[in-house]
């Protein structure tokens, strides 16, 4: 619906079922479940079209907690007493009403989910603490509920997070839904000549299609001055487009020339998307009234001082307490932070125009607002996907400054800056070399990437070992081979890996999901599991990947079975070995010998809490944060350098299979991760244990 121009907005309720052949799909609805219904409703103030409008600015949140009779949702028994209710409701809290009935003056249960208890506040966890008081007081024999409502999302929401663009006040996220708005718009302008087809920040108009012989051009520009404050007073913004193009259009006209396309430049402190739409839809009436297409524009939220990015960089400067006058801790020796700041940006035109011209570059794309991820897909049609590896260009040291002390994610420096990348060139193989040679006689160029067919609901634009980079950045010159590759970077042969398994395989389907990606460096050949028919090798099946099976029972010796392990390994050529799930203690010899390509994933952030139980050990040890660890395996169990570790806050209701839950979770993040690094070569493990990072 998105891609036809009609995205839907509203309810999806989805009726899921896990099965012994994995979860299936019962059923779809366009509106709420009975639960979802009724933690919703009371948060109603007002008419419910105001609330379905505003619900992303909502200031209250709602927990709702499910009690059911014993047994559900096989055999229970009916009539048992309820009490507590009138004690609930003196609590502030409401209680729906499902299976329950009345029995002389009494209420008692008559269904399997018998009712549910609610309770609205100012935040989820004052919400979730005072349902779970709720539900104590509410009291009937046998009576199951769920102790892990909201754990999942208070987590979520407690986690430490690194500033993004939003929190300097930008918010690109509705920069592109306003685009989509008005895309239908402009597309009503079009006139022969022009396409209308927004998206870029500029736009095409054929004269000779306009029906016009050798033609003299006429621009002009101007704005609504003050008026806008008066608009801005009464909230009536529909009016301001048409006074826009019209003073254009009138000024173009004094000139006895005709009106033929518009572009509009929209800026704002914070952007309210149905406002701007407000005014774009104006301008592109006004524009139909003139005879004129609206060609294209750009939409510029600027809490303050604008330009690519900078409201972020001033946020981050704040956090460190610098100023503009202060000594830079990126750029060159002697520079301010003002300074480096100010460095302008570079102009292309007489460099980039002669190789346009020779016809060898097929899309260029300027590295603007939207930094990587979204202006280089401007450029390319939709089946195209792009992989770039940013240990092929040098990141200028300003990137990684900010990227460190920021705590900005790489999503965040790839999607606001252009982190080194002023501008992408497309060109074939065979003419890269000679376009590098011309770029490189006046600036710093490289092959940075290529281009790859899009796999269904892969991402546009992936940007490889950009951590990496950015951490390692010293700001110097990279030394480039003959094709323009950095010395140091590692030639996209993907590592050939296989996983060891004894169970359902989630793990190993993440694995398989990283693998699948375009810009990844693995290659999953074989699973061998140590069970036979466990559903990991049904993951494994499914995916195409080979399988075997090692049965361990059918082995004399641990050396037996670690060698017929090892000779299936080398029958695949395999080159990096995942333990995921694997739940057999290797021999040393094994160990030594795949020594630095053997990884292993545990249930705790190691050294703390080796072996088994890992969670049991952390809830009784009172830690409040737990997680996994990715490391290389040692002969040691559990002792060997550790690659990646995520973190899980230890929640206070937390059981251990609760805990266990949200870490196997954190899990499906971190052993991608790892597997990712490893097989990159960004990392490798050195004679004495411990690990190098490839700079």
């Amino acid at each position: 619906m998105r891609e036809e121009g009609a995205p839907y907005v509203g309810v999806l309720y989805a009726g899921l079922m896990l099965t012994k052949d994995g979860p299936k799909v019962l059923e779809f609805n366009c509106r709420f479940g009975d639960p979802e219904c009724q933690v919703l409703m009371p948060l109603l103030k007002s008419d419910l079209y105001e609330v379905i409008m505003n619900t992303i600015n909502q200031d209250s949140s709602a927990v709702t907690v499910v009690m059911a009779s014993s047994g559900y949702p096989g055999s229970y028994k009916k009539g048992v007493e309820i009490t507590g209710l009138s004690q609930v409701q003196d609590m502030g809290l409401q209680v729906f009403h499902a299976g329950t009935a009345l029995k002389d003056a009494a209420t008692v249960t008559s269904g399997g989910r018998v009712l549910t208890v609610t309770a609205v506040r100012s935040s989820l966890e004052a919400a979730l603490q005072a349902a779970n008081k709720g539900v104590a007081a509410v009291g009937f024999p046998g009576a199951v509920y769920r102790h892990d409502i909201g754990h999942r999302a208070i987590a979520y929401l407690n986690q430490h997070r690194g500033l993004t663009y939003k929190d300097s006040g930008v918010d690109i996220a509705a920069g592109n839904k306003l685009v989509d708005l008005i895309k239908p718009m402009a597309k009503a302008t079009a006139r022969s000549g022009c396409n209308a087809e927004l998206g870029g920040f500029a736009g095409l108009f054929d004269l000779k299609a306009a029906g016009f012989v050798d033609p003299i051009l006429v621009s002009g520009t101007d704005g609504v001055g003050t008026k806008l404050k008066i608009a801005q007073a009464c909230n009536q913004h529909e009016g301001l487009g048409q006074d826009l193009v019209a003073m254009c259009v009138n000024d173009v006209l004094a000139q006895g020339a005709e009106p033929l396309f518009f572009l509009d430049y929209f800026s704002c402190g914070s952007l309210d998307v149905d406002v701007a739409a407000k005014v774009v839809n104006g301008i592109a009436k006004a524009c139909e009234m003139a005879g004129c297409a609206l060609l294209g524009g750009e939409t510029a939220e600027m809490p303050g001082v604008h330009s690519n990015g900078f409201s972020l960089v001033r946020k981050v400067l704040e956090r460190t307490h610098l100023t503009y006058s202060s000594p830079a801790p990126f750029g060159k020796p002697g520079q301010t932070v003002g300074e480096v700041l100010l460095t302008p940006t570079k102009i292309y035109s007489r460099l980039l125009l002669p190789i346009l011209k020779s016809g060898a570059v097929k899309a260029y794309a300027h590295i603007t607002g939207g930094g990587l991820l979204e202006n280089i897909p401007r450029v390319l049609p939709p089946e195209l996907a792009v992989d770039l590896d940013a240990s092929h260009w040098s990141i200028p040291p300003v990137f990684s400054w900010l990227y460190k002390e920021g705590g900005l994610s790489e999503e965040e420096m790839s999607r606001t800056f252009n982190c080194g990348l002023g501008a992408v060139l497309v060109v074939a193989p065979l003419d890269a070399q000679r376009v590098l040679r011309q770029l490189q006689a006046y600036e710093e160029a490289w092959v940075v990437g290529s281009l790859e067919k899009k796999q269904l609901g892969a991402e546009s634009v992936v940007v490889r070992n950009l951590k990496q980079s950015l951490l390692n950045s010293e700001g110097g010159d990279v030394k480039l081979d003959k094709n323009g590759h950095s010395d140091n970077s590692t030639p996209r042969i993907k590592k050939r890996v296989g996983v060891l398994i004894s169970g359902t395989g989630t793990n190993l389907q993440a694995l398989i999901e990283q693998a699948r990606r375009p810009s990844s460096s693995a290659e999953i050949v074989v699973v061998i599991s140590n069970r036979p028919g466990v559903q990991g090798l049904k993951r494994a099946a499914l995916a195409g990947i080979q399988t075997r099976v090692v049965d361990h029972k059918l082995y004399g010796s641990r050396a037996e079975f670690d060698g017929t392990i090892d000779r299936v390994l080398e029958e695949f050529g395999v080159e990096l070995v995942c333990l995921a799930g694997f739940m057999r203690i290797l021999t040393g010899n094994f160990v030594k010998k795949w020594n630095g390509k053997l990884l292993n994933i545990h249930p705790s952030l190691l050294p703390s809490f080796k072996g088994v139980n890992a969670q049991k050990q952390a809830l009784q040890a009172g830690v409040r944060v737990s997680g996994c660890t990715v490391h290389f395996v040692a002969e040691e169990v559990d002792a060997g350098a550790i690659i990646v570790q995520e973190a899980v806050p230890v929640l206070g209701n937390d059981t251990e299979e609760s805990l266990c839950d949200r870490i196997r979770e954190a899990e499906h993040r971190a052993f991608p991760a790892a597997m990712e690094l490893v097989a990159s070569g960004a990392l490798r493990l050195r004679e004495d244990g411990h690990i190098t990072w490839n700079t």
